[in-house]
């Protein structure tokens, strides 16, 4: 997947060796450490970044979902579950990085 944040690009350029291991520790732990389907975490890595705030990892996290095959409904979803956890202004911020990448 191409970076959508341009931060991203930046970051990898300056430290290459920090990234560098980043990636792989996110590969271990995403495609080897258990049972759940691509599109179970993807689904995951949208709320945490919802209920963190996080809104750059957000809009990447929604964009790899997609990528996987979740749709906009299960990606809502996951948002809304959002709301009974961390508050509805946090789903409301969440919700807005959403509408942006329709």
């Amino acid at each position: 997947m191409k970076d959508i944040h341009e931060i991203f690009t930046i970051f990898k350029e300056e430290f290459p060796q920090v990234y560098k291991a980043h990636e792989a520790l996110g590969k271990e732990i995403h495609d080897k450490s258990g049972p759940l389907s691509e599109k179970t975490r993807w689904l995951m890595k949208v709320a945490i970044s919802g209920a963190s705030g996080h809104k750059i990892a957000l809009e990447t996290h929604i964009m790899r979902a997609r990528e996987v095959g979740a749709t906009d409904e299960e990606i809502l979803h996951a948002l809304l579950l959002l709301i009974q956890t961390t508050g509805f202004p946090t789903f409301m911020e969440a919700y807005s990085v959403f509408k942006k990448t329709l």
